[in-house]
């Protein structure tokens, strides 16, 4: 050893210097962690890009295409982090899964829903909410599906950054409207449409609220509120889970099995009463065996409902990747076709490839940012557990039944958050009514103050107003942009 290497002095520099570096790599660790999903990201936008050059081929709309599958990779991305938490985020909430779980589950079945189900062929642009041969030219036309692709895209981006979880279709719609507006003035849009799908901002979380109350009214009093819950649980639970088997298969067969058979509501119910009473019947057993040694109290139930939900929480992303990548692709198939031949007032099919890019960002979108709306969903709207996530579940199969039969356009993330909203008033009001019952049956008992009540809300009102503002200013907010879009695309390139 040198006399330089053995001094303390010396000594004190090499460790100082060591300590900035470890500091630095933190510091580059944090600085860099946050650039992570963005950067893998871009690498995808960036790879759909290239897919769509070499599907496509060199024509003369090849660099148009090109451009549109980047912002149709960027839409599915932001539906991944935004729209798919709604089906995750119960689960998680109540601890039935965790969060890498639900990503992994999440991910595989939204990507089975729409590859295997998804994409069958998708009317005219946006379920007829613009007249396509009002546009005049197909190069119009494809700047106003671009223009609302990236509104939409921008719109769910900011809503997610917000943390409040939007619908997906609603941004798609408005996107389209507002560049059709843009376009073909306000006759271009079919009102009638709109004026449904503006009612189903009410009716989409109200009916789905109501359902999630009522299974959970249905709970605590048939199980919960027993005095042999164990006992209660194994005659309820079998029907309970035959419920919601039969639910999810009939929600299924009409909505998630489109393109490999047409099925009309009738015969859907007929199959998902089968498939109830079987799984009713399979499930006394199993619950009877489950059910063996656990304690009379509320904590064991919990381990009755944790399986079915998360099956449950599956077969709505398969339904949901089946249904609700056409908001990703269906724009950009629409200029595919529209590019290729030069038709765009006839049915869109969409191509395998560009069904591959809406499938994978959608897995990509929930793995990177997914985690922020599902906790949102899952724990901070209102606490969940096992039971109350079941009635979420369940009412969200059961509300788009019920729309189905009447007709109405319902989006998937207001019932899903509507259930939360639901249960969770549902609690409240429960809890007030037992507090009075209990004040009258001993009237010396003090009351609570205003100041203690209020703690005692079981809603948070700060996440239940963000989001309900988020809900109102979807159509409009994406139909602004996409309008400002379109008037910058078409002006660039000589349109208008």
């Amino acid at each position: 050893m040198t006399e330089q290497q053995g001094d303390p002095h010396h000594l004190e520099t090499l460790d100082r210097d060591l300590d900035r570096l470890s500091n630095l790599e933190m510091a580059a660790s944090y600085v860099g962690r946050p650039l992570v999903g963005p950067g893998i990201s871009l690498i995808f936008v960036v790879l759909a890009g290239l897919a769509a050059m070499l599907f496509f081929g060199d024509t003369n709309n090849s660099m148009i295409v090109v451009i549109a599958a980047c912002f149709g990779a960027y839409m599915a991305l932001n539906i991944g982090a935004n729209d798919v938490a709604n089906n995750m985020g119960p689960a998680v909430g109540a601890n039935a899964l965790s969060m890498g779980g639900a990503i992994a589950i999440a991910a595989i079945f939204e990507s089975a829903g729409a590859l295997i189900a998804g994409g069958d062929v998708v009317s005219t642009i946006a379920k007829g909410i613009i007249e396509p041969a009002s546009m005049g030219t197909a190069e119009v036309f494809i700047w106003a599906m671009m223009a609302a692709l990236l509104a939409a895209a921008l719109w769910v981006n900011l809503a997610t950054w917000v943390g409040a979880p939007v619908s997906t279709t609603h941004s798609v719609v408005g996107g389209v409207m507002g560049a059709g507006i843009a376009a073909a003035g306000f006759a271009a849009v079919n009102w009638p449409t709109m004026s449904a799908i503006a009612a189903s901002w009410v009716i989409s979380p109200v009916l789905g609220g109501v359902i999630a109350a009522c299974f959970l009214a249905l709970i605590k009093s048939r199980i919960i509120y027993q005095d042999d819950k164990i006992a209660a649980a194994r005659k309820w639970v079998p029907v309970l889970v035959g419920i919601m088997a039969g639910a999810f298969a009939t929600y299924l067969a009409l909505k998630g099995l489109k393109k490999i058979i047409k099925i009309d509501l009738p015969t859907a119910l007929a199959i998902g009463a089968v498939v109830g009473g079987g799984i009713w019947a399979v499930m006394i057993p199993v619950i009877r065996k489950q059910s063996q040694g656990l304690e009379n109290r509320n904590k064991s139930l919990k381990v009755l409902f944790g399986i079915p939900l998360v099956v449950s929480a599956a077969l709505l992303s398969f339904a949901h990747g089946a249904n609700d990548v056409a908001n990703a692709v269906g724009p950009l198939a629409a200029i595919v076709q529209a590019s290729q031949s030069g038709n765009y007032t006839e049915a869109v099919s969409i191509p395998v490839w560009v069904m591959v890019i809406g499938a994978f960002g959608i897995s990509f979108g929930l793995f990177l940012f997914g985690p922020k709306l599902i906790r949102m969903v899952g724990s901070q709207i209102t606490k969940l557990n096992p039971m109350r996530a079941y009635c979420v579940a369940l009412s969200a199969a059961i509300t788009v039944i019920i729309a189905s039969w009447l007709g109405l356009p319902v989006s998937s993330t207001h019932i899903a958050v509507g259930g939360v909203f639901g249960v969770g008033f549902f609690r409240e009001w429960d809890a007030e009514r037992r507090i009075k019952k209990a004040r009258l049956a001993m009237p010396t008992r003090p009351a609570h103050a205003p100041e203690e009540r209020r703690r005692r809300k079981l809603v948070r009102r700060s996440h239940f107003m963000t989001i309900i503002a988020a809900w109102v200013i979807t159509v409009p907010a994406a139909a602004a942009l996409s309008a400002a879009i379109f008037f910058l695309i078409a002006s660039v390139s000589g349109a208008i």
